[in-house]
């Protein structure tokens, strides 16, 4: 049993993804004690026991503590068994975060899977649907497997009634990712999602983002959506290279301007634009246990994030081995 401090690094539900992907695809079992013990809510939230529940369900996991506010878990996996699945939240927690958790093992599960998740889509602090399957589903399928993924309905807090559809096709041997050049530049686009919201806040952003980032008028829109069970709002910045394609985005909420909305991802995307690496902060944590679990892979990235660094950690503890080389990129060892 591999024993996990849920307080180290970055503190939060990160650890707790990565620990039970790890364990559903190798097998090993772990205890994590002190989740999320730095947050002002410690313990499991609902978004965090769906992870836990969904991986249990499947890999028929033995789990101890899965109940909200849980400070300890205990999971001791079975085999992977690929098939349908239906998970909701149940609040307008993160349905990507939820896939973090399950996605990887059922990328060499054998068979393929189909993976429905209900809550939210649009999240503050969580990876947005468009990066989802605009920039990590392409990497991923790039390694080998074939995913594709769709929004059925999307989801803002607090209501979430978001649906995602997600479907796995496995690879029988996978290949490393490479990602050590962006390319030429392909297109520069600011999408602003709305729902239930005036279409002026929409326009004040992305006359932000104009501004900010020197985009044309036709390179920026306006996203209404029609069927969410709530009111709502994203800026989503989409930058396509030949070698990537990488996305930056800020969710609205209450009390904060469209014009403070949309200046945090277009500042985000213009550290990007700068860096001139083609692996951005957040992608590079979430690269890293598919690329461990599958082929490996190397990628130039900026400055690590304390939830990159913790993953690098929580990866060592299973086995595996991710490392900073001198020149800043990132290895990524498969772990077999």
């Amino acid at each position: 049993m591999i024993q996990i401090d849920g307080s180290q690094g970055e503190g939060g539900g990160q650890i707790l993804r990565s620990c039970l992907a790890l364990s559903m695809a190798t097998g090993r079992g772990f205890c994590i004690s002190k989740i999320r013990a730095g947050r002002d809510k410690p313990g499991l939230k609902r978004q965090h026991l769906t992870c836990v529940r969904a991986a249990a369900a499947i890999c028929a996991a033995e789990v101890t503590g899965d109940e909200v506010g849980s400070m300890e878990v205990t999971f001791v996996p079975s085999a992977v068994t690929p098939g349908a699945y239906h998970f909701p939240i149940g609040t307008a927690g993160s349905t990507t975060m939820v896939l973090q958790a399950v996605l990887p093992a059922l990328l060499r599960a054998g068979h393929p899977s189909r993976i429905t998740v209900e809550g939210g889509t649009y999240n503050k602090a969580a990876p947005p649907w468009d990066f989802f399957a605009r920039v990590l589903v392409p990497l991923v399928n790039r390694l080998g497997p074939t995913v594709t993924a769709r929004m059925e309905r999307a989801g803002f807090f607090p209501a979430g009634g978001g649906r995602l559809v997600v479907e796995v096709q496995p690879c029988e041997e996978a290949v490393p990712l490479t990602l050590l050049e962006r390319g030429k530049p392909t297109g520069h686009t600011a999408t602003a999602v709305v729902s239930r919201l005036p279409r002026t806040i929409a326009e004040r952003e992305l006359a932000v983002v104009r501004e900010r980032l020197t985009l044309r008028e036709d390179q920026t829109r306006i996203q209404y959506v029609e069927n969410a069970h709530g009111a709502g709002n994203a800026v989503c910045i989409e930058m396509g290279y030949e070698g990537i394609t990488e996305l930056f985005s800020c969710v609205g909420e209450l009390g904060r301007s469209a014009e403070a909305v949309a200046r945090e991802a277009a500042d985000e995307a213009r550290a990007y634009i700068a860096s001139e690496r083609p692996v951005g902060p957040y992608l590079a944590d979430q690269l890293m246990v598919p690329l461990a679990l599958l082929a490996g892979g190397h990628y130039a990235t900026g400055p690590l994030t304390e939830h990159a660094t913790t993953n690098m950690r929580t990866i060592a503890a299973f086995g595996g081995e991710v490392r900073k080389e001198a020149d800043g990129s990132v290895r990524v060892f498969a772990m077999g």
